[in-house]
């Protein structure tokens, strides 16, 4: 056998390259967007200006937010093919299917023809985003052929009135806006490094995404939020949550929600959205998941000290915002469709193909034999 190097499995600690777009653990509160710590940025800008700065490196004047604005408005309307797609799709599909497929589709019936057409088609997807997830969801269980195109001011308010069909409130508008903020762009994480090994190739940009999307399906990435709400509402209280986490740390049972790849101490995302958790809680009058959720908060510090990541609080504070538990982790893509797409962008722009080694584990070098002599 083949004696192999000392590499860091996972690539742990490896660096894969270079980005301007964000840092990790590094600077500020732990995260921050092209410079700006993202605690400063969830508590003064707006989704589309921090989608604005993920693409072109500075946040907008006034009258670039106006157009960036205008222009995602106008491209809200899912085309009819699209919505047949959506409407095939089973009932019983994964709203993370749906998205990857909504994008594959997305990318035959609007392709992009070149790069020089990116950023137009960058919009498409965030203006396009919320409505795929929408459509399908009020088609299947719903039984409505609704219209995709709102009349909302922000991508965070087109989203809940189309889920809610009604206006929803300036609470949770602002409570997705940083919801959307917070997960916009996390680095080198697995689905913006897969979106930007496929950029490599010199692929389309909706290919690119599938591939992030279909990265991002994994539960080892993705869809953490929705664990955390299995794991909380199995609770009757915080008495309750903190026997049965003793109970599963003695059983050696993983928990999803807490600890992260990078930050050591705790995640400045989960920081930010616990206040907004804990405002919704108080606002629809029903706090027993937000108190289960700190229980379980301060049980995992004083056994593991393990802190919760931004998926945590995220679980109680969509779902008493009225967003299925399902749909957690496709709102997860209709924000960083902001960040995977500046990685791709970025990667175009001094492309190498990413192409890395590995160590061989297999065989000695040995001779065919014929099937006789087997």
């Amino acid at each position: 056998m083949v004696q192999k190097s000392t590499s860091t499995a996972g690539l742990r600690g490896q660096v894969a390259g270079e980005t301007a777009l964000c840092t990790v653990g590094v600077s500020g509160s732990g995260l921050t967007y092209c410079g700006y710590d993202v605690a400063d940025l969830a508590a003064n800008a707006t989704f589309e200006e921090v989608a604005f700065l993920l693409q072109h490196g500075e946040l907008p004047s006034q009258s670039e937010l106006d157009t960036f604005k205008q222009n995602l408005k106008q491209q809200r309307e899912l085309p009819v093919a699209l919505r047949e797609i959506l409407e095939r799709i089973p009932k019983t599909a994964h709203p993370m299917d749906v998205m990857r497929t909504g994008c594959s589709a997305l990318g035959v019936l609007q392709p992009e023809q070149s790069f020089a057409e990116q950023d137009e088609h960058i919009v498409n997807m965030l203006a396009k985003f919320p409505g795929i997830m929408n459509y399908w969801y009020h088609f299947h269980f719903s039984n409505k052929k609704i219209d995709t195109d709102s009349n909302a001011d922000s991508i965070a308010e087109h989203f809940l009135t189309l889920l809610s069909q009604t206006k929803p409130s300036e609470l949770h508008i602002n409570a997705m806006q940083v919801s959307l903020i917070l997960y916009a762009e996390h680095e080198f994480n697995a689905s913006t490094f897969a979106s930007r090994v496929a950029a490599s190739t010199l692929t389309d940009i909706y290919s690119a995404v599938t591939g992030a999307i279909g990265t991002l399906r994994g539960p080892l990435h993705g869809g953490a939020n929705e664990a955390a709400m299995a794991l909380i509402s199995s609770f009757t209280d915080p008495d309750d949550a903190e026997k049965g986490l003793m109970a599963m740390l003695a059983a050696k049972d993983k928990i999803m929600g807490f600890g992260h790849a990078v930050y050591r101490t705790s995640d400045p995302r989960s920081v930010v959205i616990q206040e907004w958790a804990k405002k919704i809680s108080e606002e629809v009058g029903d706090t027993r998941l937000y108190d289960i959720s700190e229980r379980c908060e301060k049980v995992m510090w004083r056994e593991k000290e393990l802190f919760p990541n931004a998926d945590f609080y995220h679980a109680s504070a969509y779902h008493h915002m009225g967003i299925p538990t399902d749909l957690f982790t496709p709102i997860f893509v209709m924000s960083r469709v902001a960040g995977w797409t500046a990685h791709i962008k970025e990667q175009r722009a001094n492309n190498r193909i990413i192409r890395p080694n590995a160590d061989y584990i297999g065989e000695e070098p040995r001779k065919y034999q014929p099937i006789s002599e087997r």
